[in-house]
């Protein structure tokens, strides 16, 4: 396994494509209500993405037939946008987008309210943003990638949630999915020793009952076993020898 590790050129690429990509989501989010299609938010990202004159990362990534990612309820990742896919009061949307620009990747994932949601599906959102934050307290040099998993782990079952097993984080820069794979729960190896310039697309994903997941046969749509809500929060991240920073957070937006 290689992991890479940026020079300052390209990390100030990388922090380019990071600001973004929260732009477009921030458009996304702020369009998501009831009666909308989850094409309609597919067709937008994409507008949005080349209006910066970025690629979207997704879009025929490996055959995928988008620019982004829409799942809804119990979808865990990889939903298909659809005319036909109506949101409704009360859903819960994960929307998962990447961008290229100039060479250089981002990619970060938010779960969206859609009108009004039950208390149980907004705490299962919050849990899952905060165990992102809770894993990122070790996402600096000298720490192991495994701090990271274990941390997240930890956090999510201590509320009641489980960790998907059967899909995990990765590195990125030049290429969407780069070494090495970032796992959401504790392994049995300590992993790599994080080292200042590598970049990870770090990113719990989060269900409400069990862990287990199934493939639809589009063999894109990923989702839970059990039927229960699943949410999603990522971010491209710099391991650096102080705090992490967050490439895929606007500079002046607030944890």
């Amino acid at each position: 396994m290689s992991v890479s590790v940026k020079s300052e050129s390209e990390i100030e690429l990388m922090r380019e494509a990071g600001h973004i990509l929260a732009i477009v989501h921030e458009e996304l989010a702020a369009m998501i209500k009831p009666g909308i299609s989850t094409y309609d938010i597919d067709k937008r990202g994409y507008e949005v993405i080349k209006s910066y004159g970025c690629i979207p990362s997704f879009l025929n990534y490996n055959g995928y037939p988008a620019s982004i990612c829409v799942s809804v309820n119990d979808e865990v990742v990889h939903g298909i946008p659809s005319k036909t896919r109506i949101l409704k009061d009360g859903d819960i949307v994960s929307l998962d987008a990447g961008v290229i620009y100039k060479g250089w990747q981002s990619d970060s994932a938010r779960t969206v309210a859609v009108g009004e949601i039950s208390p149980e599906a907004k705490r299962l959102i919050e849990v899952t943003k905060q165990s992102f934050f809770e894993g990122i307290r070790y996402a600096r040099e000298g720490f192991h990638l495994n701090d990271v998993s274990t941390a997240i782990q930890n956090y999510v079952e201590a509320n009641g949630y489980s960790v998907v097993r059967d899909l995990v984080g990765h590195g990125i820069g030049r290429e969407l999915h780069e070494d090495p794979q970032v796992p959401n729960f504790r392994q049995r190896r300590r992993g790599i020793k994080l080292q200042a310039g590598m970049t990870l697309a770090i990113e719990p994903m989060v269900n409400a009952g069990r862990y287990d997941v199934r493939w639809l046969d589009d063999d894109w749509t990923v989702v839970t076993e059990d039927g229960s809500l699943s949410a999603h929060y990522e971010n491209t991240v710099l391991i650096t020898k102080g705090e992490p920073e967050l490439l895929s957070i606007r500079k002046e937006e607030k944890r």
